[in-house]
């Protein structure tokens, strides 16, 4: 692509940066949780109208994909994602847009990737003229929530009529600094299930054990065999495959002096590869169950399948890394690890090539630093210039292959 393009969409980025700022502001001061994201589509949806972009709004209720063609518009489809659900944090930031909904808070960033495609779209549709095919814009509700908003929009038709063939992905990552951006070609995000164990015993006074089965120490039990097998036969066996078994909550309604009839726990398992993920569910029941049973008690274990293992496209990917250097310079690009977290834009990338990758978002010497999913979590806005530039002309350069 020629270099004049080139200036033009980061001339265009610098331009809109105020008002794709005041986007993000809006969305952070009013966020709202998985699937609910009613006020927030409609805000999306009087922005496209206001950048006179088509779209289709109410897939999977709140969801919006608009279509913006260019010259030759049945040339290539290409899709460009945002998600734009919240979480159930209440924020501790003393900011002027800081969340105006009482426990909730745009922690994850998707105020930043709503903001950023909005940018995108607008840009885009300025440059119509300069570029050939197709753009859908998916603005994804639910990528908190399992089954995933990506999965359901995939069922009510997203990636058809027209199809794309291939689809990007941006999330804000505060451990990198605000103008540089991250990518891996391959395997880059773990699958997720959720797991929920209710170990029985029987329940009793304190001070009489004979007469009582206590559960809270089947389950630690169970917690003991379960991470000695993961964490340590596992790793003999087949020590190629990441892999996580993490449990969060052990709750247990006794007292000081009452033993109660059962236990609760909830964990997540992670990995990287479809065979030893099914395998090891079988084998986390397996585990539990014999475990509680040779302790004279028993246990119900109930895993919710969450999101697929996340694998970047390599040919796209490597493309989108040269595209990301040409536009921001190789010192501002960087090689991104393996991350155990999920992310459900997995789904999409079971069905055409992806490319998911990572925007700088924090600052260091401002004191922006704050890890997603917590109460303090915020950007360097400077990092909105950069996210609506680099999604423009990563796209720029996939339709003109």
């Amino acid at each position: 692509m020629s270099s004049s393009l080139l200036t033009k969409v980061k001339h265009l980025a610098k331009a809109h940066h105020t008002e794709v700022i005041a986007l993000r502001r809006h969305l952070h001061a009013h966020p709202e949780l998985s699937f609910e994201e009613f006020n927030t589509s409609k805000y999306i949806a009087a922005k496209l109208k206001e950048y006179n972009i088509p779209f289709t709004e109410g897939i999977v209720k709140t969801g919006i994909v608009a279509l913006l063609e260019g010259k030759n518009p049945s040339k290539k489809t290409i899709a460009l994602r945002a998600d734009m659900d919240a979480l159930a944090i209440t924020e501790q930031n003393d900011v002027p847009y800081k969340s105006k909904n009482e426990g909730l808070m745009h922690a994850c960033g998707h105020d930043v990737h709503t903001a950023s495609l909005l940018g995108t779209a607008k840009i885009l549709s300025e440059l119509r003229a300069e570029w050939e095919g197709t753009i859908k814009f998916i603005f994804q509700p639910g990528e908190e929530k399992a089954p995933g908003g990506a999965s359901l929009m995939i069922k009510e038709g997203v990636l058809e009529n027209p199809t794309p063939l291939s689809i990007f992905g941006q999330h804000v990552f505060p451990s990198m600094e605000a103008g540089k951006v991250g990518f891996r070609p391959g395997m880059y995000m773990a699958s997720t299930d959720e797991m929920y164990i209710t170990v029985k015993g029987k329940g009793g006074h304190a001070a009489m054990p004979a007469e009582y089965n206590n559960p809270l120490l089947i389950g630690a039990k169970i917690l003991q065999e379960l991470y000695a097998y993961f964490m340590d036969e596992k790793t003999k066996k087949i020590p190629a495959i990441p892999t996580v078994l993490a449990f969060g909550r052990f709750t247990a309604n006794g007292s000081t002096n009452v033993i109660p009839g059962e236990v609760n726990l909830a964990g997540t398992f992670r990995t990287m590869d479809e065979k030893w993920r099914a395998e090891a569910k079988k084998i986390v029941k397996q585990i539990a169950t014999t475990t509680a049973e040779s302790m004279g008690g028993s246990a119900e274990v109930k895993i919710m399948d969450g999101y697929p293992f996340l694998v970047n496209d390599a040919d796209l990917t490597h493309s989108s890394k040269r595209a990301a250097e040409e536009f921001l310079g190789k010192e501002n690009v960087e090689e991104l690890p393996l991350r155990m977290t999920a992310e459900d834009f997995a789904f999409y990338t079971l069905h055409v090539p992806g490319c998911f990758y990572r925007l700088g978002t924090g600052n260091q010497s401002k004191g922006i630093v704050s890890g997603v999913h917590t109460p303090t979590f915020d950007i360097d806005e400077n990092a909105l210039e950069t996210g609506v530039g680099l999604m423009t002309w990563l796209a720029l350069a996939e339709l003109s292959k």
